[in-house]
């Protein structure tokens, strides 16, 4: 392994970290919120990404050669999907918008702040994903 490829390396268990941390605290907020008040669609593909999250991170911890590329698919898809659930206005079943939610909904300044760091944790981590794949294919 070369000197850039550990950098990377290094950079990408922080970026796992940070992911992980940013997707536990998005899940609190579920938590707080009730699982009530998610759509069943949302409540489903938060679960299939809570799972696909797991795996991902025990990946980059076990240095396995996929790591990043699951990284890639996972941070890119996942700041995808959170954006359109929560950020976009209430459009459909994949909808838990946070415009104009109505007070059953119980969205709080910490469901913004945690919607807004998991979307930036989910990018950073798609990103360094693909400067660990680069650094990988130059070495």
């Amino acid at each position: 392994m070369t000197g850039e490829t550990r950098n990377w390396q290094r950079i990408f268990d922080w970026a796992a970290g940070f992911f992980a941390v940013a997707l536990l605290l998005h899940g609190a907020d579920h938590l707080r919120r009730g699982m009530d008040v998610i759509p069943p669609a949302v409540m489903i593909g938060g679960t299939l990404q809570l799972i696909l999250a797991a795996v991902t991170i025990a990946l980059v911890v076990k240095r396995n050669q996929w790591a990043p590329h699951a990284a890639v698919g996972i941070g890119f898809v996942s700041a995808a999907g959170f954006t359109v659930a929560h950020l976009l206005p209430t459009w459909g079943f994949f909808s838990d918008s946070f415009i104009n939610a109505p007070p059953w909904a119980r969205v709080t300044a910490f469901s913004w702040v945690t919607a807004i760091v998991e979307i930036g944790a989910d990018l950073v981590f798609g990103v360094v994903g693909l400067a660990v794949l680069r650094a990988r294919r130059a070495a």
